[in-house]
């Protein structure tokens, strides 16, 4: 259920949105959350063939013709290296999933399916990018110590299923309110490594800090549309409008927009660099003069300001549970409003409010 790598109607941000939600209701209650981001190494590349083949047999139900079409695909494969025309002898490939297929992603989570049954509740997979959050009193020390042996059991079963979990890379941090993050103890050990609490980490290509202010990734995203946005600029005069208007999407309004759900609430002089980065790239594009009002810019290009982009996106996600194109995990969240008795508002689509 909590795996939304390549998956229909499941993405990054639905992944991350209930991640967040989760957080921000354990902070409301008076909890500290530990979010632990793990990492593996060479995911794709250490996948063991027998061991894909037994689990689409005997874990998913795959039988007969189907289970031999997987095996021809996965068998009979070899690599060699090649150097000024000379090329090695030929190698045998019996692990790893062929790179850029249509069915390696498939196929990887399919592989990662037992993995769920350790961390059931308090996880969520993106591939082979894995999350673990846990909520707790900051007195409640007992929880760190099943965030511990959650953490070796998963180690242990990556280690079994030829997958390394990257102690190095892997990264913790203690999101909630401050006086409750000074009070509660955040080292915890894999392996021998400390794993030190970090104020901001890197979940997805989002940038999350100790608050889920997400002022951080406002930041980043500011400081890396700028940069693209002055590379374009001093080479606009060269570009006709519509090559000019592929550049700013590609490089500056898709970071604007990328998961731009989790910034719902944000207040607005937090979103003023965002919205000074759009107004900018507005001018760009058109050649407006920057004592021009911005307004009738925006118009014209069709570009709703960010603030309205963040409410689309949350119409537009609430719009797909409603019709049951989003995962299941959202839908959980929301519940249509109906009265105990017959009402004018039955059929308004009104949405219950959810008590904290």
């Amino acid at each position: 259920m909590f795996q939304s790598g390549f998956r229909a109607h499941h993405s990054t941000e639905t992944a991350l949105l209930k991640v967040t939600n989760d957080l921000l209701i354990a902070s409301y209650h008076g909890l500290v959350s530990m979010l632990g981001l793990l990492a593996l190494s060479a995911a794709f590349d250490t996948v063991d063939h027998s061991t894909l083949l037994q689990r689409l047999e005997h874990v998913i139900g795959i039988k007969g013709t189907a289970l031999d079409w997987f095996r021809s695909y996965l068998s009979d494969r070899y690599q060699f290296a090649q150097v000024h025309s000379v090329p090695s002898s030929y190698s045998r490939v019996s692990h790893g999933l062929p790179q850029g297929s249509v069915l390696g992603p498939i196929l990887f989570t399919l592989y990662m399916l037992p993995l769920g049954n350790i961390i059931r509740q308090h996880f969520h997979c993106y591939a082979d990018d894995t999350q673990l959050y846990l909520s707790m009193k900051p007195e409640e020390t007992e929880q760190l110590v099943k965030l511990q042996t959650c953490l070796k059991d998963i180690k242990s079963w990556m280690s079994s299923n030829f997958l390394l979990l990257n102690s190095g890379k892997t990264e913790v941090m203690v999101c909630g309110p401050e006086p409750l993050r000074d009070r509660s103890e955040n080292i915890i050990t894999l392996d021998g490594v400390s794993l030190t609490s970090s104020l901001s980490v890197r979940n997805l290509g989002v940038t999350f800090d100790q608050n889920l202010s997400f002022n951080s990734h406002i930041k980043t995203i500011s400081r890396g549309a700028f940069f693209h946005l002055w590379n374009i600029t001093r080479i606009r005069k060269l570009l006709m409008r519509h090559n000019a208007k592929k550049l700013v999407h590609a490089f500056v309004t898709s970071r604007l927009g990328y998961c731009n759900s989790l910034l719902s609430g944000c207040p607005n002089n937090s979103l003023r660099s965002l919205q000074l980065i759009q107004n900018y790239a507005a001018r760009v594009l058109t050649g407006m003069d920057k004592r021009d009002h911005i307004t009738p810019i925006m118009a014209s290009l069709h570009w709703l300001p960010v603030k309205f982009r963040i409410i689309f996106k949350t119409l537009l996600l609430t719009y797909k549970v409603l019709k049951g194109l989003a995962p299941s995990y959202l839908e959980e969240l929301v519940t249509p409003y109906q009265p105990n008795r017959p009402l004018r508002s039955q059929n308004a689509g009104l949405l219950v409010v959810p008590s904290l």
